[in-house]
């Protein structure tokens, strides 16, 4: 036998144990910068920096659209925007409701919401958002994609790959919150996002689920009851359609953002 594989390996160095890019297979990643935090305690302790990670890229991917994707985040947007920090918003389904949202705590006179007339639109405004090294947080929702488009099957994934590359880069040069929803049938695809996790309903609460994070693997979900959320429940109350802000075209930025509704839009 080699008595020289028999040895211990000698221990890293403290520089590399401590390095963003480094962790052991059964630890949480470190982070340059503390997370956000989520409002849960629970979340928090399996999301690497304590909170939502900063100047990295998370999916989101939710069983279906309104499940309490916005409510998970509400906390954490409350805060930027108490801060004083933008929030932007690039091609959202539904109208936000601006009393719901300052209920929550969200400061209003921060968000900012983009219209884009196509999904490679969308992209490029979240990458000029993040890389503006301006913003708090960016929020983008990119579509399911077209029947079309899934016959391909993974040629869609490499496709797509250099895009959400480039938006983890823009965030990392940024260093704000980049969120990224998109369709559950996703989750398959290879992506360069720090986070991807995905949402579901269970026991009247939301279920988060970490697929990836940059750590050792987690294969539980995190249960966040009903009564954690209801704080947040008004940001996702449907009321009658209201005109959309008037964007200003040079920016592609909402100038104002008066009380909309999220009734779908259907531009």
């Amino acid at each position: 036998m080699n008595i020289a594989m028999n040895r211990l390996a000698p221990p890293l160095p403290p520089a590399l144990l401590n390095h963003p890019a480094l962790w052991r297979g059964s630890d949480l990643a470190h982070t340059r910068f503390a997370g956000v935090p989520s409002g849960s305690a629970a979340l928090d302790a399996e999301l690497p920096g304590g909170g939502w990670p900063v100047g990295a890229l998370t999916e989101i991917l939710p069983a279906h659209e309104g499940i309490g994707e916005l409510r998970l985040l509400g906390t954490a947007l409350a805060a930027l925007s108490a801060q004083g920090q933008h929030l932007v918003w690039v091609a959202p389904p539904y109208r936000p409701y601006a009393p719901a949202l300052a209920a929550a705590g969200i400061d209003m006179a921060r968000l900012l919401v983009v219209r884009t007339r196509s999904e490679r639109d969308t992209l490029w405004a979240l990458e000029q958002a993040l890389a503006s090294n301006t913003c708090g947080a960016v929020l983008a929702w990119l579509p399911a994609a077209r029947a079309s488009q899934h016959a391909a099957g993974s040629s869609l994934s490499v496709a797509r790959y250099p895009e959400f590359r480039r938006l983890q880069l823009a965030a990392e040069r940024g260093q704000s919150l980049a969120f990224l929803f998109r369709p559950p049938e996703c989750e398959n695809q290879s992506s360069p996002a720090a986070l991807r996790i995905a949402l579901d309903s269970a026991d009247g609460g939301l279920a988060v689920r970490l697929f990836k994070r940059r750590g050792g693997a987690f294969n539980r979900r995190v249960l966040l009851p009903a009564a954690a959320l209801l704080a947040r429940r008004a940001a996702t109350t449907a009321l009658p359609a209201l005109p959309l802000p008037r964007i200003n075209s040079a920016l592609g930025f909402a100038t104002r953002c008066p009380s909309d509704t999220l009734a779908r839009v259907t531009t």
